[in-house]
Formats: C-alpha cells, sequence, structure tokens
C-alpha cells in the first residue's frame, strides 16, 4: 500500500516537467528501483492508471529497472555491488571479509527520465 503515496508523487513530478516542456502526451516514465527497495513495478502501475485519469499521463506505461545495492568494505576499502536477493551471507569479493561491509547505496528510487509526446 506504500507504493500509492509514491505514485502520486511521481505524478506530481511527471505532470510539472512534461508542463515544462510542452508535453502534449507522457508515453512511459522510467524508473530506477534499488534491489532493496520492496516497491513493486506491478502495484505501482495500477496506482498510476488510477491516479492519471483524465491527464496527459493517462495510459503512460512505467518501466522499472531493479539496480543491485552498493556497498564498501570497512576492511579493504573495496566497492561492489551485489543482489542481495541472491547471496545467503555479504562478503567482501576482494578480501572476503563479513564484518564491517556497510550499504551505501540500494533501498532508493528515482525517476531516470520520462518519455513524451
Amino acid at each position: 500500500m506504500h507504493e500509492l503515496p509514491v505514485t502520486k508523487r511521481i505524478l506530481e513530478i511527471v505532470l510539472r516537467h512534461a508542463a515544462a516542456n510542452n508535453a502534449e502526451r507522457v508515453v512511459a516514465v522510467n524508473l530506477e528501483i534499488g534491489d532493496l527497495c520492496d516497491m513493486e513495478p506491478a502495484w505501482l502501475q495500477q496506482y498510476f492508471d488510477h491516479l492519471s485519469k483524465g491527464s496527459i499521463a493517462e495510459g503512460a506505461e512505467i518501466r522499472a529497472e531493479r539496480k543491485p545495492a552498493s556497498c564498501r568494505c570497512d576492511e579493504c576499502k573495496h566497492v561492489f555491488t551485489v543482489r542481495f536477493r541472491e547471496v545467503e551471507q555479504l562478503a567482501c569479493p576482494a578480501c572476503a571479509s563479513t564484518e564491517g561491509v556497510k550499504m551505501l547505496s540500494g533501498s532508493e528510487y528515482f525517476i531516470r527520465d520520462i518519455a513524451i509526446q
């Protein structure tokens, strides 16, 4: 259910940028979603379809691309990406340390671009 307020904000941003660029229609909204972000693209699309009715964004497609999380090892300072859904234990690929690995990114989402006509 947390997708609803997020989708409302996405639509506000999309409409603002579409208007600033004299768009007649929004075709697609391309999102990048961190691997740890629990937003579901199907729910985003459903809410977007509902909220955008009657606007120039009605019928626009939500395209979401998952991005791996980024981590840094405190032991060797190596920065690396990881898909948390694919690993059992988080370890630095450079030194194999499992202590002090810090997440730098992975729970965020943002609008990468908007396709307009």
